[in-house]
């Protein structure tokens, strides 16, 4: 796929993204899950800006150490279930990275992130809220630290691993 496009994801610590794997596993329709847990910053960016990008992933993780963020609990997609995030701080990093790469940006792109990591999704809805009135009450807010950034390539479903920038400012 010549036209397949970068995707940049916030990288969640081993615990959490292993714990959040494992839902995903569980819930997610088995014939759509090509991928581990993940928290989707920007959805596609041309491979063409591939220099620029990875500079620009490169110089927010050597600015930044781990950065703080909460698991609130569940959240609705509507069609599916997702465990919802919070963190200013990497929205602020969404912010920095959306204002580099303005005119890149497709629409969705341009909207500030709701931070989630979807566990179930295209489902009917009352499947979704099934599973979300089964999960709101074993989930238990708590805090963490997001470990860098990870750059991929959509190829149809599975993605390509590019590279992972871990946080390592002060």
């Amino acid at each position: 796929m010549a036209d397949a496009p970068f995707i940049i994801t916030a990288e969640l610590p081993p615990d959490l993204a292993g714990w959040a794997t494992r839902l995903r596993t569980q819930h997610f329709p088995p014939e759509r899950n090509h991928l581990s847990a993940h928290v989707t910053l920007f959805h596609a960016l041309p491979l063409s800006a591939g220099s620029e990008i990875k500079a620009a992933l490169a110089a927010e993780a050597a600015q930044h150490a781990p950065v703080e963020a909460q698991l609130e609990g569940i959240m609705s997609l509507g069609r599916g279930t997702a465990l919802k995030l919070t963190s200013p701080a990497m929205l602020g990093i969404w912010q920095d990275l959306a204002d580099r790469f303005f005119g890149l940006l497709t629409p969705q792109d341009t909207h500030r992130p709701r931070l989630h990591v979807t566990i179930q999704n295209k489902v009917s809805p009352q499947e979704a809220k099934a599973l979300q009135a089964k999960l709101t009450p074993t989930i238990e807010p708590r805090a963490f630290r997001f470990a860098g950034l990870s750059l991929h390539i959509y190829r149809n479903g599975p993605w390509e691993h590019v590279r992972t920038y871990p946080f390592r400012g002060r």
